[in-house]
């Protein structure tokens, strides 16, 4: 499956090129999958009466605990959650994606009546909007629900749905959810609309993180141990975690992991959305691919949104134009290799799917193009200069910006805003770090083998 996630400047119309990428797909006869927070009818036009995809289940293909139920468990409101995207009035059926009228996504051709519908966009389309209120919400529960016993002998009054508000976080995780289930199925491209730079490379960050965290705090080693339990708790003198949070740890780190493949599966790549003039687009372009090249896919093209036309006789228009141009040159040089595609500005905001699908017309709706690879290799200069060399990419990168610090097997490196633990390959556990350098956007980590560690040769 091929995957665009889609982000770039605040305003500059990410929504907007995300569904007029998914309205290309479709069009090219692709099984497309688009995943956004906004409503259908707001991304595609196709009108509150159509049927489209009601909010997207954030609890994956189980209940209420955790990421999912896998263990089969239910709902905090009694049902059973085997379809992970409701219908908008809570009915749910064995498809993996329904309608607000419980039929399937949206691209079913007809309206609400049943009747054809000339705005229902085209065959092969399907829009799942991200609801982080109603998976915040269920997933509190659930968890009040499993923490019962606990919470009544504190004399806690248990709170009601109605009376619940999501808290900042829930977006990201629901859109996690999301992602994992749309691992799952079979979809030829996938198009995730992402929030803003900053805030989508965090989130392309985050399953890694997480697992580290749970590897951290809840070994799974230690479940070995879970017959001794009650022993161990005497002699310490403290309660030992339960079995069940063991287990929701296991279920957690399957479902990121399932996530973290997606991100960083070979089919996978970001599209950066900007308009060209104003210096912050120029800043935020700069800061993700700084910020991608450490965290997340590499992208594979850049949008240069809005454009208006050279050569008007009008004094704003014509100053409009030059101070664009001047920016998308200096894009092009900023990015090299990554194709910067003109889409022209067509005076009001594209809804339509006629005018979303004519938006990315020719290359800068293609998803066909060649990827980048996998740029972080080891050189081994061992017969030259006795050292094996970590090249790693990171243009942008600035050298009073940069740390870099070996713990054990692992290198924690920050540059600029962006911090990654990286887990060193297998030949560089058993050597020692001997230098660093950063040379024309790229850090080059030197490693000189451990003659305790590194195996002789006879």
């Amino acid at each position: 499956m091929r995957t665009v996630f889609v982000t770039g400047t605040g305003g500059a119309g990410r929504s907007t090129v995300a569904a007029a990428l998914a309205l290309a797909g479709a069009r090219r006869g692709e099984r497309v999958l688009l995943l956004s927070d906004e409503p259908p009818e707001a991304l595609t036009g196709t009108g509150p009466g159509a049927p489209g995809p009601g909010p997207a289940d954030p609890r994956g293909p189980g209940g209420s605990s955790g990421w999912g139920g896998s263990d089969g468990s239910r709902g905090s409101d009694g049902s059973s959650g085997s379809d992970s995207w409701s219908g908008s009035d809570g009915s749910g059926g064995s498809d993996s994606w329904s309608g607000s009228d419980g039929s399937g996504g949206s691209d079913s051709s007809g309206g609400s009546d049943g009747s054809g519908g000339s705005d229902a966009g085209p065959p092969g389309l399907t829009v799942a909007r991200v609801d982080p209120a109603a998976g915040f919400r269920r997933e509190f529960l659930g968890l009040q629900e499993r923490a019962g016993a606990a919470l009544d002998l504190l004399g806690a009054v248990p709170f009601e749905d109605g009376e619940l508000t999501e808290l900042p976080g829930s977006e990201q995780f629901a859109l996690l959810r999301a992602l994992k289930q749309a691992a799952g199925d079979r979809h030829d491209l996938l198009v995730v609309d992402l929030p803003p730079v900053r805030q989508a490379v965090a989130l392309l960050a985050l399953p890694e993180q997480l697992r580290r965290y749970l590897r951290r705090l809840l070994p799974a080693e230690r479940q070995a141990a879970r017959s001794l339990r009650p022993v161990l708790a005497q002699l310490a003198g403290v309660p030992m975690p339960a079995q069940w949070l063991y287990e929701t740890a296991a279920r957690w780190d399957e479902e990121l992991a399932a996530v973290q493949a997606l991100i960083e599966s070979p089919g996978a790549s970001v599209r950066l959305v900007a308009e060209p003039g104003p210096e912050a687009a120029d800043h935020a372009l700069r800061t993700a691919r700084l910020g991608l090249a450490l965290h997340g896919p590499a992208p594979d093209m850049v949008i240069a949104n809005r454009v208006v036309p050279a050569g008007s006789g009008d004094p704003f228009l014509a100053a409009l134009s030059g101070r664009q141009q001047s920016a998308l040159k200096g894009w092009r040089e900023e990015f090299g290799d990554v194709p910067v595609r003109e889409v022209a500005h067509t005076g009001r905001d594209p809804r339509q799917p006629g005018e979303l699908a004519g938006l990315l017309d020719g290359p800068a709706g293609g998803t066909s193009g060649p990827l980048p690879g996998n740029r972080w290799t080891v050189e081994d200069r061992r017969s030259e200069d006795g050292v094996l060399v970590w090249r790693l990419p990171l243009p942008g990168a600035a050298k009073d910006r940069l740390q870099l610090v070996r713990r054990d097997d692992e290198l924690f490196l920050t540059a600029g805003p962006f911090r990654r633990v990286l887990t060193l390959p297998s030949v560089l556990r058993r050597c020692a770090v001997s230098g660093a350098a950063l040379r024309d956007g790229e850090l080059r980590v030197r490693f000189e083998p451990d003659p305790a560690l590194w195996p002789r040769s006879r």
